[in-house]
């Protein structure tokens, strides 16, 4: 279970690099992540099954989405009078 959980992690640190297209080249990005890079390949590759549009960008040398995304997993309550979704902390 606790493997589920540091890839749920990871993706989501992927997701914030991303989003600030700081990820750095692959190699750099798997550094950071402290994974090889056929895991980092691994990680993406199941975020893009997710439908995480996100493509490497040659010229920024980053990951970047190619169209606006969010990421969220995990379990929220709903707020029954406003119909909105708040996380719970871990």
């Amino acid at each position: 279970m606790n493997v589920i959980i540091k890839h749920i992690e990871m993706m989501d640190r992927i997701d914030q690099l991303t989003r600030l297209k700081a990820t750095g080249t692959p190699l750099e990005l798997a550094s950071k992540l402290g994974v090889s890079k056929t895991k980092l390949y691994r990680v993406i590759h199941t975020m893009k099954a997710l439908n995480a549009p996100m493509e490497y960008d040659v010229t920024l040398q980053s990951y970047v989405y190619v169209k606006a995304v969010d990421f969220k997993f995990g379990f929220h309550s709903k707020d029954r009078l406003t119909n909105e979704l708040q996380s719970f902390a871990r």
